[in-house]
């Protein structure tokens, strides 16, 4: 990060209790500052998917603010594309209007593994698998980071549940933990450069996360050699000399109550009698505010801990230009370039998942299309939590729909259901809903979960949202009857499905014709769902993590615990160990409803053969790619690895490579996919380090991993 000396001479110059000031949140979202020496607050804020409304001190922005801005797809819709250019684009919208809003860091990108279907913060996530969410993370940070603000990389680690988030306490293998959960982490550190990391919430082998020695000293500083500062999840400190000792440099937010709990009696009375004063204020009673000064006063051995979290937090504040000469270019906040890029995001993100018979794209010249479907209408940009965003803007299905056809279309509406909590089907509104879509050529079915939340009760609302995780995997409120009823009385019905993860399709997905994933597609959703459905766009998306056939096929209730190990609601042994998603259903022979990296096209492409290069330790695969159909479009080539000659158990197949290639109709490119060392290596846990055992590797390239169109060999 460089500018060493000037930290040097800054950190001579502070006393002890304005290090200590530099060290926790004086507001709900700025930390630090020192007026005298001219060091400036951090600001920052949420979120993963656009800059959060709140103003940066406050968790309300002033009355009558201009703070809506641009709110893009979620981080599965990002992951969907594929696209490692786009991550970069979708990063730089962030940063730059980060970087408007005077924020300094932006409170993502979430990479923690989609394990648990029924995670309800899934939306925030990019896949179950390492390696693609390790490929996507580091141009979303780059992106930011070129901005001049810093990207926050998040929850580190082992966040996989929003069910006892507080207080669950993790435990998993080694090489689970090296393997599944840790490289999309260490790839935002080591090739994202990614400036400031935030612990989580939960317990990771007995220990906070956030004040784990293992993670954050041993691994993470240690290691992995990251140099940039971590922070505390709001309130996920518990206890001062873990904090100061275990590697957290910047606590935000905190829960007063726990820590007069876990401070001594006379700490603790100290700290309540400065409370009371006038003079101190709520954030001066966090964990590293008084009782860390307190702390260091009574073990002056401790100061060069606190030296060392100062360092940290001035090397992103030089990193940021809030310190030394250079100055951030400004920022520019909803622009039509970045909505322009909400709109790419979202088209390439979507997933076409059934075309029976051709029925997609539909004509233009259409004379009646019913859409149906309460999602059709309903803005998502201001749930699901820490990642709601105050949206300039939000077309919806419906608008989008009319947008594309003009007056010329008559384009008719039926909710179909209501959005309510506990709210089953509607007998009243299924029959509206059959007449209308009886009347049409065509339907347009817009439904699935949503993005709620609600600041009072936590779990109104809640299918796709932070603090709770969803009951089930089935679309609510009766849309399942809803969906039956409107096939039943128009089979030309397609099905467009908005969420945050896998949805069971099974009551209907064998008479539905034609089925489209969308996500949370963003402030330009509705007219990019149009795009995709009347042609003007050709579907490329592909699935980042598996749909099952249904929940009890997933292999967290197959092999694992979830939410809880039996017994104990506050502890959990990830007993599926290594074999999350399609590692799962690969190699344990479960079909899925729609496998992992899974999506149809309005073209085909035809796969020539491989040519494999073999390297000592690596090896390069070429093969040519050809648009066979009449439409340009574009295909994402996916390479996994199997290991002939285990010295250990391994999954069935592992995604190492993979490239996404445009081709217009009849068009042919090289496609070439490089495979070094690591993509051949396991985690060991005798030897505590990755292993290249020698032997016959599979090479396997196709459209999914259930899709394998041409196979090779590499012996190493």
């Amino acid at each position: 990060m460089g500018h060493e000396a000037e930290i040097e001479a800054l950190l001579q110059k502070l006393t002890l209790e304005e290090k200590v000031h530099m060290l926790h949140g004086n507001s709900a979202f700025a930390a630090g500052g020192v007026a005298r020496l001219n060091i400036p607050e951090i600001m920052t804020s949420d979120g993963p998917h656009g800059v959060r409304p709140e103003q940066g001190r406050n968790w309300k922005p002033p009355v009558g603010a201009n703070d809506a801005g641009t709110a893009l797809p979620t981080n599965n819709a990002l992951a969907s594309t594929w696209n490692r250019a786009l991550t970069h684009a979708y990063g730089t919208v962030l940063g730059s209007e980060a970087n408007a809003r005077g924020k300094d860091i932006i409170l993502g990108p979430g990479v923690n593994i989609i394990r648990a279907p029924l995670n309800g913060r899934n939306f925030e996530y990019f896949s179950e698998d390492p390696f693609l969410v390790s490929q996507l993370v580091v141009g979303y940070i780059r992106g930011v980071q070129d901005q001049g603000v810093s990207a926050c990389v998040k929850h580190y680690a082992a966040n996989n549940q929003e069910t006892h988030r507080d207080d669950v306490d993790v435990s998993m293998s080694e090489r689970a933990l090296r393997e599944i959960y840790l490289p999309a982490f260490k790839a935002a550190v080591q090739q994202g450069g990614v400036y400031s990391l935030m612990g989580s919430y939960n317990k990771f082998r007995g220990t906070y996360a956030t004040e784990n020695a293992y993670l954050m000293n041993t691994i993470l500083k240690g290691e992995w050699g990251f140099k940039g500062l971590v922070m505390s999840d709001w309130g996920s400190v518990h206890d001062t000399q873990e904090a100061l000792r275990n590697g957290t440099d910047l606590e935000m937010g905190t829960d007063l109550s726990l820590m007069y709990r876990s401070v001594d009696q006379s700490q603790a009375t100290a700290t309540a009698s400065t409370a009371a004063a006038p003079a101190r204020s709520y954030y001066d009673q966090f964990f590293l505010a008084d009782p860390a000064l307190a702390a260091l006063k009574k073990d002056p051995s401790l100061v060069p801990l606190v030296d060392d979290k100062v360092r940290r937090i001035l090397r992103v504040m030089y990193a940021t230009h809030q310190l030394g000469g250079a100055k951030r270019q400004p920022g520019a906040y909803n622009t039509k370039e970045h909505q322009a890029t909400a709109l790419h995001v979202a088209e390439e993100g979507m997933v076409l998942l059934k075309n029976e018979g051709g029925l997609l794209p539909l004509k233009k010249s259409v004379k009646t299309v019913a859409v149906i479907g309460a999602n059709a209408e309903r803005a998502n940009s201001m749930g699901g939590g820490s990642g709601q965003v105050k949206a300039k803007y939000e077309i919806s299905a419906l608008q989008g729909i009319k947008n594309e056809l003009g007056s010329g279309v008559n384009v008719t509406y039926a909710p179909g259901y209501t959005i309510a909590r506990d709210q089953k089907a509607d007998p009243a509104l299924i029959a509206q809903a059959v007449a209308v879509a009886k009347a049409a050529d065509e339907v347009i079915f817009v439904g699935g979960s949503i993005h709620g939340y609600d600041y009072s009760k936590w779990s109104d609302n809640a299918y796709d949202a932070e603090g709770v995780d969803k009951p089930d995997m089935k679309m609510p409120f009766g849309q399942d009857e809803l969906v039956q009823a409107v096939l039943a009385a128009n089979p030309r019905t397609v099905v467009v499905l908005l969420g945050g993860g896998p949805i069971d399709v099974s009551a209907w997905a064998g008479r539905a014709k034609a089925v489209v994933e969308a996500w949370y597609p963003g402030m330009e959703g509705g007219n990019a769902i149009a795009h995709v459905l009347f042609g003007d766009v050709n579907p490329s998306g592909k699935l980042p993590f598996t749909f099952p056939a249904k929940l009890e096929d997933s292999p967290v209730y197959k092999l694992g615990e979830y939410p809880s190990s039996p017994g104990d609601p506050l502890k959990e042994v990830y007993k599926d160990d290594i074999y999350v998603g399609y590692r799962y259903y690969d190699t344990y022979k479960v079909a899925p409803q729609y496998p992992f990296g899974f999506g149809l096209s309005y073209t085909t492409f035809k796969y020539g053969a491989l040519a494999v290069t073999p390297g000592p330790q690596s090896a390069t695969v070429k093969l040519s790619v050809t648009n066979s159909g009449k439409v340009a479009g574009a295909e994402v080539v996916q390479l996994y690895v199997h290991d002939n000659q285990t010295a250990v158990k391994r999954p069935e197949k592992e995604l190492k490579a993979f490239e996404k290639v445009f081709l217009k109709p009849g068009e042919t490119k090289t496609v070439t996919l490089a495979l070094p060392a690591e993509s051949f290596k396991y985690y060991d846990e005798g030897k505590k380090q990755w292993v290249l055992a020698p032997g016959t590797f599979d090479l396997l390239v196709g459209s999914s991993s259930r899709d394998i169109r041409q196979t090779g060999t590499v012996k190493l």
